[in-house]
């Protein structure tokens, strides 16, 4: 049969239209997420990380949290005669919760998953559900009793708060990294933290979207996991790097080594198998910027010593097996300064550092909407959204755009690579970075629960700590800036 014109042209745009599809990703060649819209070249998530939510921060709630179940919570929460949310200083109570999620949800779009890089629970939570128990502010050493109840309560808030979330996100799985505030005593997630919660991480996080087994198996020996969206020529790797943190010693080397390994075996098998991989992780190498900048500094700005936030040889052995796989990690997430900054552990892998959703620290609550390449999984752009505290009624609301705000083009981690020299070269970006760290706020937060700004004299612990992960390379850089 002769086609006319009309049919031909049809036809055409028609083998055209399959012949995109197909280079944007559907035959599964392993440059990204596989497109149902050629059209789309990116794609949009939401980053969102240290919540430390308060469940205490009206005591008078307490008795009834205690006796029903965390579903019944948000009942009993509304209840509450607080109705603002957290003032800077103190973690993330209900109010403030409900207008982060809100805003989570409202930016979401068409993302086929959301990110959570850890700190569920409050700062001190043990020490406040003691007070409350035992109705006493100088309780004794708990007993067995008491320990079991502080835990459940625990195990409820965790519920409550994964519950929350996914009523916001919907379907979509939320991909995590355990935070050192995933845990009973706020310090590391215990084996029995990991046990008593993996179903509720494999169910209400990932949505049941990785295979169960394999999961268990890893999340309960160390709370670390791999996982690979469906759809997707993509691995997410969550890090437990909350074991590689100096207060720990070297008592975890064990557990610390079959991490890493595993690591390293994930890493060789999504190259293997042509996949990109986006890292997880909470604790981030390098330094401890603050304490560094408030604690080892001497009078004249210099330093002799730095407080590093893992332990030499681990972060040495991260970085080594780092260093094998270029070109594989296309995204390397981070959290727990609660900040807006990022630290550049090899020109090939830059480290960004999400703000965090308490104000604890004298910050404004503020996560990440980041723009996404659909061919090749990485970062091209992000905005933040911070909730201002000092506002009549606050709300989360566009804050900056990365590439507006800094004038850069291109793929996120070449941007982040160009800025760095320029912070200490352009006064007007070393302003509007000092500016962002806190995500909007002058700093100041009652007395008590004081955090100090950046000032001039410990801006250059601030800017050699982007460049430099090693102690000698950030002493060095900080006493010759």
């Amino acid at each position: 049969m002769k086609l006319s014109d009309e049919c031909k042209k049809i036809c055409l745009v028609f083998l055209m239209s399959m012949l995109i599809f197909s280079l944007a990703g559907c035959s599964g060649s392993g440059n990204g997420v596989k497109n149902p819209n050629p059209t789309d070249n990116n794609f949009n998530v939401v980053v969102f990380s240290d919540v430390h939510f308060d469940p205490f921060y009206d005591k008078t709630l307490y008795t009834q949290l205690a006796a029903k179940d965390a579903d019944q919570w948000a009942g009993i929460f509304q209840t509450s005669l607080i109705t603002a949310p957290s003032a800077w200083g103190y973690d993330t109570n209900y109010p403030l919760l409900v207008l982060a999620l809100s805003g989570i949800q409202q930016n979401l779009g068409a993302s086929p998953l959301i990110i959570f890089t850890g700190d569920i629970l409050g700062h001190n939570f043990p020490t406040t559900f003691f007070q409350l128990y035992y109705g006493n502010v100088d309780y004794p050493v708990p007993d067995d009793a008491a320990v079991a109840a502080m835990e459940a309560f625990a195990d409820k808030t965790v519920a409550f708060f994964m519950g929350q979330v996914r009523l916001k996100v919907g379907a979509i799985p939320v991909m995590f990294a355990v935070g050192n505030a995933d845990s009973y005593l706020g310090a590391l997630p215990e084996p029995s933290y990991l046990t008593n919660n993996v179903e509720l991480y494999y169910t209400q996080f990932l949505n049941s979207t990785v295979d169960h087994q394999t999961f268990i198996n890893t999340f309960t020996k160390g709370g670390y996991y791999s996982a690979e969206p469906a759809g997707t020529d993509l691995m997410v790797i969550g890090l437990n790097s909350v074991m590689f943190n100096y207060d720990f010693g070297d008592i975890l080397q064990t557990d610390v080594d079959a991490q890493l390994t595993w690591f390293d075996s994930q890493l060789a098998q999504a190259k293997a198998e042509g996949k990109k991989v986006w890292l997880l992780m909470h604790i981030p190498p390098g330094a401890d910027k603050y304490s560094t900048a408030q604690n080892n500094l001497d009078a004249n700005g210099h330093l002799t010593t730095a407080t590093m936030m893992w332990i030499q040889d681990y972060q040495t052995r991260f970085l080594q097996i780092l260093s094998h796989y270029p070109g594989t990690i296309a995204l390397t997430l981070g959290a727990h300064t609660h900040m807006d900054e990022y630290r550049i552990m090899s020109p090939d892998n830059v480290l960004e550092i999400t703000p965090g959703i308490t104000p604890y620290f004298g910050n404004n609550p503020a996560f990440r909407v980041m723009t996404f390449s659909r061919y090749t999984l990485k970062a091209t752009d992000y905005s933040t959204l911070n909730c201002d505290l000092s506002a009549s009624a606050p709300q989360f609301n566009s804050y900056y755009t990365f590439s507006t705000a800094y004038v850069l083009q291109g793929l996120l981690s070449n941007s982040l690579l160009q800025l760095y020299p320029q912070l200490a070269a352009d006064n007007a970006k070393q302003q509007l970075y000092r500016e962002h760290y806190f995500s909007g706020h002058n700093y100041t937060v009652p007395v008590g629960n004081e955090f100090y700004p950046i000032t001039d004299k410990t801006w250059p612990v601030y800017w050699c700590g982007i460049g430099h992960m090693d102690e000698q390379g950030l002493i060095d850089c900080v006493n010759s800036y």
